[in-house]
């Protein structure tokens, strides 16, 4: 899996980056930077609570 961003949706809460720090960091202005590399089995609950936890529901899971 891999984590996908609507930038038209983001908002640049922040709050991806705070659940999963090893994938997501953020900009200067707190918009997300993902690094692209494929979310880990142990870490994809916490990608999937990343994504519904969203504020504006701008995180996606999405297959390799």
């Amino acid at each position: 899996m891999k984590i996908d961003i609507n930038w038209t949706s983001c908002q640049a809460h922040g709050l991806c980056a705070e659940l999963l720090p090893d994938h997501i960091t953020l900009d200067e202005w707190g918009y997300p930077l993902v690094d692209n590399t494929p979310v880990p089995t142990r870490t994809l609950k916490r990608a999937s609570r990343a994504a519904s936890d969203c504020p504006a529901l701008a995180l996606k899971l999405t297959p390799r």
